[in-house]
């Protein structure tokens, strides 16, 4: 299943994160094949970076530090305080409520990537590597209902919405890049590492992200600022800056998990 558009973050030779085998929908290949129904983010319990786009910025601010990372400085929100630790996830692959799901992992496992056959073309593929793509004929055995990929030759409703789905993010992803480059093109990032303590005294040193150099920002002339203005970017920077009081939610979300392990222990 094909859409136009531009190359996505699949591009390179690296796949992106939780994706390891991601195959063009087709129902030739695909047909006898469906997504259980039930929510399962077992697949993030490890990603303790996730991406996000601008628009969800404002929800997720409220529970994540934003911060931005690589030479890309693409935007991520912090959710674990230690490497392949996500303290918002579960043994049971629950997200913890009432904290902001990312798009970017509600979007799994489906992504659109490039279209070997059709440059310049983006095509549906879903990870086969993910438990919850399952074959139809498993479906009696399991407690899950099963939603079908195609219907003969013809997507499916849910192919269809995760097709739409997957447009927005990518077009949200274009927009986000657009903001990014437009920010770092007025020299307002700045690397930095955080030190947080947790309950107990544990100090941890976060290292190897940039942010919005606040100091530079303010000192930006009308029209430098107008130029973000006009861009969109504003929202994106302002998201980010407020987004550094949660840091706090990270340390409150390590001490349940402490306090969840001492019950279990």
């Amino acid at each position: 299943m094909a859409d136009s558009g531009a190359k996505t973050e699949t591009a390179g030779e690296a796949l992106p994160l939780f994706y390891s085998r991601p195959e063009a929908l087709n129902p030739a290949r695909h047909g006898s094949l469906g997504l259980t129904a039930r929510s399962d983010f077992s697949f993030a319990r490890s990603a303790h970076a996730i991406p996000v786009v601008a628009s969800e910025m404002p929800a997720a601010m409220r529970s994540y530090p934003i911060v931005f990372i690589g030479a890309a400085k693409a935007p991520v929100i912090i959710t674990g305080l230690r490497q392949d630790e996500n303290l918002f996830v579960d043994a049971d692959g629950n997200w913890a409520g009432p904290h902001y799901i990312p798009a970017y992992v509600r979007r799994y496992p489906f992504i659109l990537a490039d279209d070997p056959k059709q440059p310049g073309r983006l095509t549906l593929c879903v990870d086969r590597a993910s438990e919850r793509v399952i074959d139809q004929l498993l479906a009696p055995f399991r407690d899950d209902k099963v939603l079908p990929f195609f219907s003969g030759n013809e997507a499916t409703e849910a192919t269809k919405q995760a097709l739409a789905f997957c447009n927005q993010f990518q077009i949200d992803f274009r927009a986000t890049r657009e903001m990014v480059d437009k920010i770092d093109a007025h020299a307002l990032f700045a690397p930095r590492q955080s030190k947080v303590t947790l309950e107990g005294g544990e100090v941890l040193n976060l290292t190897d992200f940039q942010v919005i150099d606040e100091a530079a920002f303010n000192k930006l002339s009308d029209e430098a600022f107008l130029d973000l203005r006009k861009s969109g970017a504003l929202s994106l920077l302002y998201c980010h800056l407020a987004s550094t009081n949660s840091w706090t939610s990270l340390v409150h979300q390590a001490s349940l998990r402490k306090a969840e392990g001492a019950k279990s222990a």
